[in-house]
């Protein structure tokens, strides 16, 4: 009865104290709550209770998908509740520090700290500071190991959460992979838990979670270090602890058709569209995508229940756009009857369908009018990731500069005017003349629109990113470029171009120095000393490190050679080091289904000698023994299926 009674207590709104307080600070707006479909339950009424972060502003937050699908699919059940709460900005953080008001949802305005579980979805790890923000406000330790049965079980997920160990002190658990699923499993086992009063405390739970074998407990585990700072082993420390921890995969997309209720955000939001997945993974290949290898394997959604998902969505929404979102959308088998017939369905309304970036290969016309039916002709973004032909194949993106200017030619033919082109920086073998022939490519973009439109108003926008190497892909032994070799190719690309009379003033240039790149490269392959470094960073004043105008790379360099300075590594020691076949990687006992073997040969394959060896995609070819379906119990689910979005009637 008592720790009922302190449930209650504890969960009580702090919004009454929090209002008058508001319009001292920026964007008020995005910590009220109450947004169209969002939800509300009575604390008493269920027995587990969820608080669910994306560690960032309430802006970028708010529109994830991941955090979105969950907060429904667990708010779905009978018995359980899930809230959700954001990153506060700095100016915010004061007022809470000031008044002694915590962390809180934006649901219900509930402390975090009164939850059962505290779910963060990571996309990046930059988010890393953010969390121990939460964490201090919530009142919660930092540490895992300090923490009692007062304190909710933080679990991270997301893409970041392949490589945990850089946070594996702050967190008491992490999932890998699909999450529908693994939720309202690990909910299931902290119900009975606490219906059986809660027995063995703490420790009993996660005991129970780490045994299923589907979610990481890094406490059970025990990192054992060489002299020259090398992992020598990474041993569970007691008995019913996996040795590896598999990652999860929805295999029936259709049966998980969410979000069914898309949450309609009050403030203005980096994306303001209803957004589809209409597939899941990628068997592409390109070397340096982590997404697209811990996503693996392809499986679809079928036409009927991309139909009726934009439907439903648009209904509940109000949106006046339909994102079809995936890691490569135009390679879905039936992406031609999908763009046909949702055209077909929403022409004359002031629905628009969009598809994000599109591989160069994958597109033609007839597919991009019909996205462009009922808007305007906006840019065409493509990838070609690497500026010379020679470096594409080290990547495996198998794109010619032919298919780009076909593909561009095509374009700009058919009334289109401008297109962006994204590139990588810092990639593997790159020399200066691979960078430079970004700029060739750009200029020949310009000069082919020019012929074939007739027009002198072509425009070509170049947006280059740092190249950072990521854990479960076969460039996760790789080097990383150092910031000041980055930002010199650059400058030299830069010059190159402006210094064109004919092209230069119709090219633009997005890119930001290096500098970010080699911190999240420390994050991305770092291990559990690196822990030490983002707290010290936090304890500093790092914040919003993802934010350009609050970062600071003097305090990441300091504060790395500060905590580091016992250690026999450094920054350079975890970024711009290659490593051998033979080294145990932080994350080499969590399961990504991949052979590592595999990912060895194909590193190795990138880097042969006598040229890159390419990878085909192995939807259309066969199986070229990556590991992931026969590993995982899993196979590619791809069309075509012959269905109808239709009978849906026309608008």
């Amino acid at each position: 009865m008592s720790a009922q009674l302190h449930e209650s207590t504890g969960a009580a709104s702090v919004f009454d104290r929090l209002e008058p307080l508001l319009p001292s600070v920026s964007k008020p707006i995005q910590y009220v709550g109450g947004e169209l479909n969002s939800v509300r339950k009575e604390w008493d009424a269920v027995d587990v209770r969820w608080a669910l972060m994306y560690p960032d502003a309430y802006e970028v937050g708010l529109p994830n998908q991941g955090v979105q699908i969950l907060y429904e699919v667990l708010n779905e059940r009978e018995g359980v509740l899930a809230e959700r709460t954001y990153s506060v900005f700095p100016d915010m953080e004061a007022v809470m520090r000031e008044h002694a008001i915590p962390q809180f949802t934006v649901d219900s305005h509930r402390p975090v700290r009164a939850f059962d579980l505290f779910g963060i979805s990571f996309s990046t790890e930059l988010g890393y500071t953010n969390l121990l923000t939460a964490l201090d406000l919530a009142g919660m330790p930092l540490h895992a190991a300090d923490r009692t049965d007062d304190d909710p079980i933080v679990l991270a997920g997301g893409h970041a959460a392949f490589n945990p160990e850089p946070i594996a002190d702050f967190v008491d658990a992490a999932v890998l992979g699909d999450g529908e699923e693994v939720v309202l499993a690990i909910t299931e086992v902290v119900r009975e838990w606490k219906a059986e009063g809660r027995p063995g405390g703490r420790d009993e739970v996660l005991m129970r979670l780490a045994a299923s074998g589907g979610v990481y407990v890094p406490r059970f585990y025990d990192v054992s270090y060489l002299p020259d700072g090398r992992i020598q082993r990474v041993a569970p420390n007691r008995p019913g602890v996996p040795w590896r921890v598999a990652k999860h995969t929805l295999m029936d997309l259709d049966a998980w058709p969410y979000p069914k209720n898309p949450l309609v955000p009050l403030a203005e939001t980096v994306h303001e569209r209803y957004s589809v997945e209409i597939f899941r993974g990628c068997t592409r290949g390109c070397r340096f995508c982590q997404a697209g290898m811990i996503t693996r394997p392809v499986r679809e959604r079928s036409l009927q229940t991309i139909g009726s998902m934009v439907d439903n969505g648009l209904k509940r929404s109000g949106f006046e756009e339909v994102g079809l979102l995936s890691l490569s959308s135009a390679d879905h088998t039936e992406i031609g009857d999908v763009a046909k017939q949702l055209g077909d369905r929403y022409e004359g309304t002031n629905t628009s369908l969009s598809l994000p970036s599109t591989r160069v290969d994958a597109f033609n016309i007839t597919l991009a009018n019909e996205f462009s039916r009922n808007g305007r002709r906006s840019g065409l973004t493509f990838a070609p990731e690497g500026g010379s032909e020679r470096l594409r194949k080290v990547i495996n993106k198998m794109v010619s500069e032919e298919d780009l200017i076909r593909t561009v030619s095509a374009a700009y033919s058919h009334g289109w005017r401008q297109v962006k082109l994204y590139f990588m920086c810092g990639l593997p073998t790159e020399t200066d003349e691979d960078v430079l022939q970004i700029g060739e490519l750009a200029k020949k973009v310009i000069e082919t629109g020019r012929e074939v439109s007739g027009r002198r108003d072509i425009r070509c926008t170049v947006s280059i990113g740092g190249f950072v190497p990521k854990p479960h892909t076969p460039f996760q032994w790789a080097a990383q470029l150092d910031h000041e070799t980055t930002d010199e190719r650059l400058r030299k690309l830069r010059e190159s171009v402006q210094s064109d009379k004919r092209f230069g003033r119709a090219i633009g240039f997005r890119y930001h120095d290096g500098k970010p790149g080699t911190v999240e490269g420390l994050l991305s392959r770092g291990d559990r000393r690196v822990g030490r470094v983002i707290e010290a960073v936090w304890r500093d004043g790092g914040r919003f490190d993802g934010w350009s105008e609050h970062f600071s790379y003097d305090r990441w360099e300091r504060c790395t050679a500060e905590a580091l300075a016992d250690e026999p590594v450094d920054l350079d020691w975890y970024t711009t080091r290659e490593r051998e076949y033979a080294e145990v990687l932080p994350w080499d006992h969590l399961d990504a289904g991949l052979d590592r073997d595999w990912l060895w040969e194909d590193w190795q394959d990138s880097i042969d000698p006598d040229g890159a060896i390419e990878v085909e995609d192995c939807r259309w070819t066969p199986c070229f023994d990556c590991g992931v379906c026969p590993q995982m119990s899993t196979e590619i689910q791809i069309g075509p299926t012959g269905q109808k979005l239709l009978p849906l009637s026309v608008v």
